[in-house]
């Protein structure tokens, strides 16, 4: 997290969706604190490879994110019944049935996670983070895929806040990933000299 304060007394707090990286990048003390957030600004993209998984009951979209672009994408759905009021042997045939579609859902994702992202495996490794969103229980289970283990073994960057995964949210992907969280508080009526 970045304090930053201006002269009439108002704070600001940006907090960073990934830690600090690169040499010269990490405040130091003294620094001016809008030049060390330009330096992180500019060190987000450099050299960052995300492998993103949103997934939510009826849809998901999986991604790879290199240098600020969307690299390889996939989105689809799949229906997943929602629950029902229905009481007795009925709820509990249409809970089964949630089940079997959610986990037919995981078992989608996984294949499609395994295949867009085949190609940057190899680098996963050394610089790759995963980006999560959506339903944190589906993600769980995806995660579970043994074709995707070196996934689940990754640093996590953010869990993002998603409604239902579509094409237009693949395209803000890189915005999303690197957007900061900025608190502003103003300063207390008064109190100032």
């Amino acid at each position: 997290m970045l304090h930053l304060a201006a002269a009439d007394g108002s704070l600001a707090d940006l907090r960073m969706p990934f830690p600090w990286q690169g040499p010269g990048v990490a405040p130091r003390p003294g620094d001016d604190p809008l030049e060390s957030a330009a330096r992180w600004s500019r060190s987000l993209d450099a050299g960052r490879l995300c492998f993103c998984l949103l997934v939510r009951r009826g849809g998901y979209a999986v991604a790879v994110v290199e240098g600020g672009q969307v690299r390889a994408s996939k989105v689809g759905s799949r229906y997943v019944q929602s629950r029902t009021a229905a009481g007795g042997w009925s709820q509990q045939r249409f809970a089964r049935r949630r089940v079997n579609q959610a986990s037919g859902l995981a078992t989608a994702t996984a294949d499609h996670l395994a295949r867009v992202a085949q190609p940057w495996l190899a680098h996963a490794g050394a610089t790759g983070w995963l980006i999560t969103g959506g339903d944190e229980a589906l993600i769980a289970e995806v995660l579970l895929d043994p074709r995707i283990k070196i996934l689940a073994g990754l640093r996590r960057g953010p869990h993002l806040i998603i409604g239902d995964p579509k094409g237009e949210t693949v395209r803000r992907l890189p915005e999303l990933i690197t957007g900061l969280q900025v608190t502003i508080t103003d300063p207390v009526p008064g109190s100032i000299g």
